[in-house]
């Protein structure tokens, strides 16, 4: 039988993960019935663009609830205090820049379904965050770029999140 894929994420991750379950659970289900009682009530459901629209809704949310369920059952906490204090790994934040002389960069390393770049937080699946994990302040690391090329950087600093 298949391995199931595990989900490495922070434990604040998987507390997200866990509201917005709970939120789909309790709150979207509810919303989504009353919405398609009502648009039954409307008659023909052959011609009923709001029926279709709140069942094409509910096997949106069921779908996500399947999917969360399965992240957090194959959930791989990471703590991130049991590595060393200066070793980059998920749930920790990174400084670093990029060699020779660019401008230093800081992001928090996280799991993939926690990833939300525009807020500083890197999937640990990206090129920067694989080629830097394992590594040390004032390592010097070569990230392998998708058009082939590479750049160097330096790591700068290496804190919990």
């Amino acid at each position: 039988m298949a391995e199931e894929k595990q989900f490495p994420m922070t434990q604040e991750g998987k507390e997200k993960l866990e509201a917005e379950l709970n939120n789909m659970i309790t709150v979207k289900r509810g919303e989504i019935t009353k919405r398609i009682q009502i648009a039954r009530s409307f008659g023909d459901l052959s011609e009923n663009s709001e029926y279709q629209s709140a069942k094409d809704e509910q096997a949106f949310v069921e779908g996500r609830i399947k999917t969360l369920q399965n992240m957090l059952q194959y959930a791989v906490i990471i703590d991130s205090d049991a590595i060393a204090s200066d070793e980059v790994s998920i749930g920790k934040n990174v400084t670093f820049k990029e060699l020779p002389d660019e401008e230093p960069e800081t992001y928090a390393i996280v799991g993939a379904v926690e990833a939300d770049p525009l807020n500083g937080k890197i999937s640990n699946e990206s090129p920067i965050a694989k080629a830097l994990n394992g590594h040390h302040v004032n390592d010097e690391v070569e990230v392998p770029l998708p058009n082939g090329a590479s750049m160097n950087i330096k790591i700068l600093a290496v804190e919990t999140n």
